[in-house]
């Protein structure tokens, strides 16, 4: 049976997306996820929606428990796991407004658990991450969002920083070196968790803006992150809502 679970940046964990929708508060072993659980339908299929930063986007980036809410999903017994995220374009053809179903990622957090075995006591566990976005997954969403009209890339490597600061220009020149398309403050952690427990995981990232690479115009802003981001928001809604619609056919 098809479950899923939706992981949603502030403004995309919106409960009227699902029908007959029931709240619930869990705990984990490893702490108490970012919110309660929203628990629904969506054309006939169990969804269970996670607010990735609380309420109110109360929680920083560094604040968030991952690993309470990768477990919280696993609890409920989640088939697969979508989630949306704000990014910053590293890319010139990667415009505001786009989005980019991500294929790879870069870690530069320095202070979360992206694990859950802090402990070989019980064996020893190293998880393959080398391709840590499940592909039908992926392309799901990338046909989706290609038949709903929505400017989209096919794939995309994240980096993933610490945060709640922007990157220098300095950082920002040195990920597109790296070969990264979009930077974000998120991804990283929750994609690794999710490959430890098995549950095939995919995500949409919006680009907001430029980061701090481009030269010819004002590094972002929250404020400019807010104004794209609030007129994009209900196409990446449609889209999660058509996308878990076609988990049906799969």
């Amino acid at each position: 049976m098809v479950k899923v679970g939706i992981i949603g940046g502030s403004g995309l964990d919106d409960p009227e997306i699902v029908h007959d929708s029931q709240e619930i508060t869990v705990t984990t072993p490893y702490g108490s996820p970012s919110s309660p659980l929203t628990c629904g339908t969506i054309d006939g299929i169990e969804v269970v929606i996670l607010g990735r930063h609380g309420r109110n986007h109360a929680l920083s980036p560094t604040q968030v428990n991952n690993r309470a809410n990768i477990f919280a999903l696993k609890e409920q017994g989640v088939t697969a796991i979508l989630s949306t995220t704000a990014c910053g374009s590293l890319r010139q053809e990667i415009n505001r407004g786009d989005l980019v179903i991500l294929d790879q990622f870069i870690d530069v957090t320095r202070f979360r658990k992206n694990t859950f075995h802090d402990s070989f006591k019980d064996g020893v566990v190293h998880t393959s991450t080398a391709e840590p976005f499940d592909r039908d997954l992926r392309r799901l969403l990338y046909e989706t969002a290609v038949n709903q009209g929505v400017r989209v890339h096919e794939k995309g490597t994240v980096v993933t920083i610490e945060g709640p600061r922007f990157s220098t220009r300095a950082e920002s020149k040195m990920f597109r070196l790296w070969g990264g398309d979009v930077v974000n403050m998120s991804i990283a952690p929750e994609a690794a968790l999710a490959c430890e427990t098995g549950i095939p995981y995919a995500s949409v990232a919006m680009s907001t803006d430029y980061d701090s690479w481009k030269e010819d115009e004002a590094p972002v802003s929250w404020e400019e992150i807010l104004e794209v981001f609030n007129a994009n928001a209900q196409r990446v809604k449609a889209l999660l809502i058509a996308a878990v619609s076609g988990l049906k056919n799969n």
